[in-house]
């Protein structure tokens, strides 16, 4: 008889790199254990998040048999769906971690589930953006977990801050290679962006928030444009009420010929033609845990440039898959970049991508997975 797991975070409609994972999660899983997927009737309030949370556009990530029950500000309906999993009496439940807002709900739900396996996966031990309490509201959810799964060494510190001797694996972030919808080639993808052959393209994708520096990768482009004037920088993210300040940034700096902004949500479908349109994906953040960028650079055997913070240098090989640079540093991205396209990099570091396929499978994932269900 196959083992039973309770899978437990956001799954299409909703949006989002976290959501992606959890599909991906049940699929890998699905192949070798009967998997019951939990996902939210509520997930954010309104008055937390503003944006719209769910992208019906495109159901390439939709579990047919998911089902959306949990209310997560609601005690009653928290309690009630920890009953229903306590009765279905399964070998492990495994809980996607990211943000301490969904403390009071993980606390309850693991509380009156009973003694069960639980894992949680921690994308971030702690929010990107801290705020006070967030420590606290973290160790009254995870010291509820039995073991736990995060991708980078540094996170496996942040845990052990809130819990003794806590049992986790460090596993790198798996590939995004489920965005490869059509095969498009680089040709095809620029001919649809209008991109000519001849430029060579830099790319910053996802929501554009502080901490992850795009300011330093647009002053870096001053030196980079200046070495190489067919370089150009694509934007491609929704931009917050800061908006104006990057653009007076890109003003400032004489660089508009040399940036396309693309200001807006990407549905999944349009993910594609940007990463296989781009010659290098560059992620100049300021603070980080892990990315999901660098894993989707990756399906698309795209190198990258990151900086040294957080869990990012655990999966950029530099020199090989990529460059690791110095955080808030445009002259060490302008550096990176320039070396990249003058010494023509990029044949070499695909093919030492391709090589690191098994590292960053979702079958690696499951194995990981494995071990905690022997407990």
């Amino acid at each position: 008889m196959r083992k039973k797991i309770i899978l437990i975070g956001p799954v299409y409609p909703y949006k989002g790199g976290i959501s992606h994972y959890t599909g991906l999660m049940y699929r890998e899983l699905e192949r070798h254990y009967d998997v019951e997927m939990l996902s939210y009737k509520m997930q954010y309030p309104k008055f937390l998040f503003h944006k719209e949370q769910r992208d019906y556009s495109n159901d390439s990530f939709k579990i047919e048999s998911a089902k959306y029950m949990l209310h997560t500000a609601n005690p009653v309906n928290i309690i009630r769906t920890a009953r229903y999993i306590r009765r279905q009496k399964p070998d492990m439940v495994l809980i996607q971690w990211w943000h301490p807002y969904f403390a009071p709900c993980y606390f309850l739900l693991t509380h009156f589930m009973g003694k069960q396996n639980v894992v949680f996966v921690c994308h971030n031990v702690f929010p990107h953006e801290r705020f006070p309490m967030d420590k606290l509201l973290t160790r009254i959810a995870l010291k509820r977990g039995r073991h736990y799964i995060v991708h980078a060494a540094e996170e496996g510190r942040e845990l052990e801050k809130i819990k003794a001797e806590p049992d986790y694996v460090v596993t790198p972030h798996p590939t995004y290679n489920a965005f490869r919808f059509e095969g498009m080639s680089r040709e095809q993808a620029r001919e649809r962006l209008h991109i000519t052959p001849d430029e060579k393209i830099l790319l910053f994708f996802g929501y554009v928030r502080e901490y992850k520096g795009l300011k330093y990768l647009l002053r870096a482009m001053s030196a980079i444009c200046k070495a190489d004037d067919k370089v150009r920088l694509w934007v491609v993210g929704e931009f917050g009420a800061d908006r104006e300040e990057y653009r007076a940034l890109i003003e400032e700096l004489g660089i508009a010929a040399y940036v396309r902004v693309v200001d807006s949500y990407t549905p999944d479908r349009e993910v594609e033609k940007y990463f296989a349109a781009a010659d290098l994906v560059v992620l100049p953040y300021i603070s980080a845990t892990q990315s999901g960028i660098v894993q989707i650079a990756y399906g698309f055997t795209k190198p990258v440039i990151v900086t040294e913070v957080g869990g990012l240098p655990d999966v950029v090989e530099d020199g090989r898959t990529g460059y690791v640079v110095k955080p808030e540093s445009p002259e060490a991205i302008a550096e990176a970049a320039i070396k990249f396209f003058r010494e023509e990099q990029a044949e070499r570091m695909v093919e030492n991508i391709e090589k690191e396929a098994y590292r960053f499978s979702w079958e690696r994932m499951g194995e990981v997975v494995e071990g905690f269900l022997q407990d």
